[in-house]
C-alpha cells in the first residue's frame, strides 16, 4: 500500500517509516525538519520519498497526498513547557495543520491515523484511564490535541475514515530530550555521572510505552476496519521517584536523585486502560525495565544527539 507519514523524521515517525518499509509498503515522508532530523532516515532514505514540506502548506500537501491509501499524522509540536510560551504557534501547527490533513482526506478518500496524547485527560479521577474518561488538559499542548480530536470527530461524521491513538509516555531509541523526555534526561545525567533531577515530589506516576509498540499500534489501526479512539500505553505505571531509583541502581552509581520545582501543567497520575486497543490484536511487547536494562548493559545511551 501507499502511505504518507507526516513528521516522519521525528522520534516516533522515523520508527514508523522503517516499520512500513520493512513490511513492503510504499512510503512518503512529509517533514519540515523543524524538530525532526533527516539522519534518522538515512538507513532507508533510498527506499522512501522525502518531502521537506510544512503541514500548513495546503497546496503542496495536496500535490503529495492525492494518490495515497492512508496518512499517519505524526507531525506537530510536542513540548509541554514550550507550549505555555507559544500558545498561538502550537494552535496553528497542531490544530490547523491537522485540519489540512483531514480536509484532504475528505477530498481524496484516504484513511487517517492521528497521533493524539494522554495529555487530553489531565488529572484523571480514576486510574487506569479509559477512553471515555473526562477530558481536562492542564496545558496548551494537551488543549491542542483535544481540539484536533474534535476535528477528527467532525470529519468522521462527514465520512472520513479516522482512527485516533492517544499515546501515553513513549520511550525508545532516538528519543530526544524535548519529547516527553524524563527518561532521556535521566539517562543523559547518569551518563555524565550526575543525579537525575526530579520535578515535584516524585510521586507522580506515568505509563511508559515502547516506541516499537506504538508504531505497531499505528499499522494495526491503519489496516483495521475499526475506527474510533484508542489508548496506547503499557497498562502499567511507575512513579518518577521509583523510575529514578531503578535507573540509578542499573547505572551502578552511588548517587541519589535531586529535587526541583514541579513543572507547570504536569499531571499527577497517568496510566492507560488498554482493554479497547487489545481488540485490534495489539498488546505491548517491550517492558520499560527490560529496555533500560539493555541500554545500561550495552553501555550505549540510545539518544538523539540533535
Amino acid at each position: 500500500m501507499n502511505f504518507i507519514v507526516t513528521g516522519g523524521a521525528g522520534f516516533i515517525g522515523n520508527h514508523l517509516v522503517k516499520l512500513l518499509v520493512d513490511k513492503g509498503h510504499r512510503v512518503g515522508v512529509i517533514d519540515n525538519l523543524c524538530s525532526g532530523n533527516l539522519k534518522n532516515l538515512l538507513p532507508i532514505i533510498n527506499k522512501i520519498e522525502f518531502y521537506k514540506t510544512d503541514i500548513l502548506d495546503y497546496e503542496k500537501l495536496k500535490e503529495i497526498v492525492k494518490d495515497v491509501d492512508g496518512i499517519f499524522h505524526q507531525a506537530g509540536l510536542t513540548d509541554v513547557q514550550e507550549s505555555f510560551a507559544n500558545k498561538e504557534l502550537y494552535y496553528k501547527v497542531n490544530v490547523l495543520g491537522t485540519e489540512n490533513i483531514l480536509k484532504l482526506a475528505k477530498e481524496f478518500g484516504f484513511k487517517v491515523v492521528f497521533a493524539s496524547s494522554a495529555s487530553v485527560y489531565g488529572n484523571a479521577s480514576k486510574i487506569p484511564i479509559s477512553e471515555d474518561a473526562q477530558k481536562n488538559p492542564l496545558n496548551p499542548y494537551g488543549q491542542t490535541k483535544l481540539e484536533c480530536e474534535k476535528l477528527c470527530e467532525k470529519y468522521a461524521k462527514l465520512g472520513v475514515r479516522i482512527t485516533v491513538l492517544r499515546y501515553f509516555n513513549v520511550f525508545g531509541q532516538g528519543q530526544n530530550k524535548a519529547y516527553a523526555g524524563v527518561i532521556s534526561k535521566f539517562l543523559e545525567n547518569l551518563a555524565n555521572k550526575k543525579p537525575p533531577i526530579i520535578h515535584g515530589d516524585g510521586n507522580q506516576i506515568r505509563d511508559f510505552v515502547s516506541v516499537d509498540d506504538v508504531v505497531r499500534a499505528n499499522l494495526l489501526a491503519m489496516l483495521s476496519d475499526s475506527q474510533g479512539t484508542f489508548n496506547v500505553g503499557s497498562g502499567t505505571a511507575i512513579s518518577i521517584k521509583d523510575l529514578a531509583d531503578m535507573m540509578i541502581r542499573m547505572s551502578g552509581l552511588d548517587i541519589k536523585p535531586t529535587y526541583d520545582d514541579a513543572l507547570e501543567g504536569d499531571v499527577m497520575q497517568s496510566q492507560a486502560d488498554i482493554a479497547l486497543i487489545k481488540k485490534l490484536n495489539w498488546k505491548p511487547q517491550t517492558s520499560l525495565e527490560e529496555w533500560l536494562k539493555h541500554v545500561f548493559d550495552s553501555g550505549v545511551l540510545m539518544l538523539e544527539t540533535k
